[in-house]
């Protein structure tokens, strides 16, 4: 019973948190079984050379074997996806998706400057940032030790992280790609004479976005409820 509970509201989780979430835990799971880490890192001479196009993917999806460090950062994975997804993208899931497509191009074209090979981590940064800039009043509880307004969230995780012994770099690039993402929808559209440059693909609205109705269209008669007229008087 408990494990039907947990897939119930596991299935109440929005699309794309619940598929991104799925497919970390997955490749986690995977890595126990039967690959390595080597399989899924990110190496431009085997994606363009070797034509292993996976790691473009992959290497946003292996937060490390399992331990208190995979755990920290699946948990914020999972946290600010859905509140992002549930909030300022409520309803725009195709906006969403573009969002981790233009961060991952970015990361990987950053990457490779820093030589970084798994970039899930500053995947997760980019997502705390984003929403820590659209939900700039909230107060953030960190841990139960510190109390915080969000936009102070993304340097008390690299803070956290550096505490851990990681390197900060991945965060830093995570929070860099979030900012520039922030600044291209949030801020320049709204500057005098400034405008959206982030325009999402229409195949991929099409593809998940639900579809609209026309507030101008007017029902066919026989589309229309049947009306339920009075019987005539006798």
């Amino acid at each position: 019973m408990a494990w039907q509970g947990l897939a119930a509201g596991f299935f109440q989780v929005p699309t794309v948190t619940r598929a991104y979430t799925a497919a970390c835990v997955l490749t986690t799971a995977a890595v126990l079984e039967f690959l390595t880490p080597f399989q899924l890192y990110f190496n431009p001479h085997l994606v363009f050379r070797k034509f292993q196009v996976w790691r473009l993917f992959t290497n946003f999806l292996f937060f490390g074997p399992l331990g208190f460090g995979f755990f920290f950062n699946m948990l914020f994975v999972f946290r600010y996806c859905r509140m992002l997804e549930e909030g300022s993208f409520r309803g725009r899931k195709a906006d969403f998706v573009f969002m981790f497509l233009f961060g991952g191009f970015l990361m990987t074209l950053l990457g490779l400057l820093g030589s970084l090979f798994f970039l899930g981590q500053a995947l997760m940064a980019m997502l705390v940032y984003v929403w820590s800039r659209r939900s700039p009043q909230v107060r953030v509880n960190f841990f139960g030790l510190l109390n915080f307004q969000a936009p102070f969230l993304p340097w008390a995780l690299m803070g956290f992280s550096l505490l851990l012994g990681n390197s900060v770099l991945t965060d830093l690039l995570g929070i860099a790609v979030g900012h520039i993402y922030y600044f291209l929808e949030d801020v320049f559209p709204n500057q005098p004479g400034g405008k959206r440059l982030l325009l999402t693909p229409s195949f991929l609205k099409l593809l998940l976005d639900d579809p609209q109705e026309d507030p101008n269209y007017l029902p066919l008669p026989e589309e229309q409820p049947e009306l339920h007229l009075q019987p005539p008087d006798q």
